[in-house]
């Protein structure tokens, strides 16, 4: 079952990937690059902070290590092919802001589990940005197929999780991504016919 799941959420992030640098370069959705970028700061934190805390394998957070190079692509296709709204506005740099603070204090303290912990709490930071924007516009340029794919992914690497800080790194994606899909469904009700 773990050799599945790995497989599984392995190629998941890297199809979608893929189809999220078509979809950004054929400029039919517009990410917004504050929450890919605060992604992938606080993704390579989080398992940074998670193999320095235990004895695990990359596989044994197989969500987490492959997060990794699916957010990074993301935030690199955006940087490279997404439109200027997209670009960070003042209340993403109060969200860098933050995130600058939770780095610093691993910096300081080392502490791996408080800042695995502080991390998760930038990974839910990272929505905001997009968040915000679907609520002032009430327009969703998010794709349902990507982060239904990325549900996906979350739930099929529960099947492979070793740790604590693992399953909290998976669980609070299962969460996040239900609630911004929940607001993707609003944003379209919302949007005039």
């Amino acid at each position: 079952m773990k050799l599945f799941s790995i497989f599984s959420v392995s190629v998941l992030n890297l199809a979608m990937a893929i189809y999220y640098y078509w979809l950004i370069y054929h400029k039919k959705i517009r990410p917004s690059l504050a929450m890919w970028v605060f992604f992938t700061l606080a993704v390579g934190m989080s398992l940074f902070t998670y193999m320095k805390e235990g004895s695990h394998s990359p596989w044994d957070n197989v969500l987490n290590t492959t997060d990794l190079l699916f957010v990074s692509s993301v935030t690199l296709s955006i940087l490279l092919f997404g439109d200027r709204s997209t670009r960070f506005n003042r209340f993403d740099l109060g969200c860098l802001f933050v995130v600058a603070l939770i780095v610093a204090f691993w910096f300081i303290t080392e502490n791996n589990v408080i800042t695995h912990l502080m991390v998760q709490g930038i990974l839910v930071i990272a929505y905001f940005p997009v968040v915000s924007r679907m609520i002032r516009t009430k327009e969703n340029n998010e794709s349902y197929l990507l982060w239904g794919g990325m549900l996906l992914a979350a739930l099929l690497a529960l099947l492979s999780t070793r740790g604590n800080l693992a399953l909290i790194y998976t669980g609070r994606a299962v969460v996040c991504i239900i609630l911004l899909m929940l607001i993707m469904t609003w944003a379209d009700r919302k949007k005039p016919a």
